[in-house]
């Protein structure tokens, strides 16, 4: 007999791009929609590198999910929590770093390599230089949230995350053993090797769309640039070794969509932007990889338990619930902002037909 319905723990998202401005009122309701909480990223234009700054975010995000709750029941409604990060540099403030921490404004640090994907133009060009920072955060105990790929113009773009993990990540590590390190959106088998075989300092996300989709996936029938996300997705086999542990109910792998929202036209141009937008129907989309897996069983794991207990949260008490109920994902979301502005953005499987559906009260 066949599952009709699943209960679980409400899911956090613990890699997530909700943007700033309009883009931020459009996109932000979807994730408060069906998440608890939500790693947010500072990769803002001008990124988040103090209180202050991560302050006014937040409070900007609470404006933006107030208009709209999407799949919550009222005494839900606006309760859920954006968990602040901060952008590492390597001329950052270690005072501010340390007080965001230990005054729970920041919940993580971010690291990205110089110019290695969306507003990462402020990132770190050497690793070394940010020692200070990462000896201080393993001693108190914050995250390292890690962009793990290279930017080196002779490493192939397929290999950026493999050659990360070998060059920099192994000896991060090393260095500071008890730092917990995140490694962020996963694409690879290399990856997954490096997580299992690492102790229970290093965990990882992984997003929907690299569940689902192969690098072919890019190319089929002409250039897709709604496929196009860094890091890039690879070969059937990473797919598959992903899948596997996604899957595997070990605590070191879970959700984290990296939803990362581009307005159409910033999408479909001749240097299109990277990133996916998921957030719409991310739980659907991960319920129907742990169903095609004969996993079921273990999403709560993956979605609600595994993250908390990496970030020594505790885990929702509200439930929501999966129906078995087949729909179609529309091809577009708009949004009309003030001023008759209007935002277009295409949500990962449009125009697909998807077999899990969030129950709405």
């Amino acid at each position: 007999m066949s599952t009709l319905s699943v209960t679980l723990r409400q899911p956090d998202d613990w890699h997530v791009h909700l943007r700033d401005g309009m883009v931020l009122s459009a996109v932000a309701p979807f994730t408060a929609g069906a998440f608890a909480r939500a790693i947010v990223m500072p990769n803002l234009t001008k990124p988040i590198t103090t209180v202050k700054a991560a302050i006014n975010y937040h409070q900007r995000i609470n404006m933006a999910c107030k208009k709209i709750s999407l799949n919550k029941s009222s005494e839900q409604k606006n309760q859920f929590q954006p968990l602040m990060t901060i952008y590492l540099m390597e001329d950052l403030s270690l005072p501010e770093l340390v007080r965001g921490y230990n005054e729970k404004i920041f919940t993580a640090a971010k690291f990205y390599p110089l110019n290695v994907t969306t507003n990462s133009m402020f990132g770190v060009q050497s690793i070394t230089a940010i020692n200070y920072l990462l000896e201080r955060m393993e001693a108190i105990g914050m995250p390292l949230l890690v962009h793990g790929e290279v930017i080196d113009p002779e490493v192939d773009i397929f290999d950026r995350e493999k050659v990360f993990i070998d060059r920099h990540l192994i000896s991060i590590h090393k260095r500071f053993p008890m730092l917990k390190i995140v490694l962020e959106h996963i694409t690879t088998a290399d990856a997954v090797h490096f997580v299992e075989s690492t102790g229970s300092q290093i965990a990882a996300t992984i997003t929907p769309h690299h569940l689902h989709l192969n690098r072919n996936a890019m190319f089929h029938e002409g250039i897709r640039s709604d496929f196009y996300c860094l890091p890039v997705l690879k070969r059937e086999r990473h797919r598959l070794a992903l899948r596997h542990a996604a899957t595997s109910g070990n605590p070191k792998f879970f959700l984290g969509t990296d939803s990362a929202p581009h307005v159409r036209q910033s999408k479909e141009t001749s240097c299109g932007c990277a990133g996916i937008f998921n957030a719409p129907y991310a739980i659907e989309s991960y319920a129907q990889v742990f169903e095609e897996e004969g996993k079921l069983e273990l999403f709560e794991g993956f979605a609600s338990l595994y993250g908390p207990q990496f970030y020594g949260l505790p885990v929702n008490e509200n439930r929501i619930t999966l129906e078995k109920r087949r729909h179609k994902v529309p091809m577009h979301i708009h949004w009309n902002g003030i001023n008759n502005e209007r935002i277009t953005l295409v949500p990962l499987h449009a125009g697909e037909n998807l077999q899990w559906k969030i129950k709405q009260d």
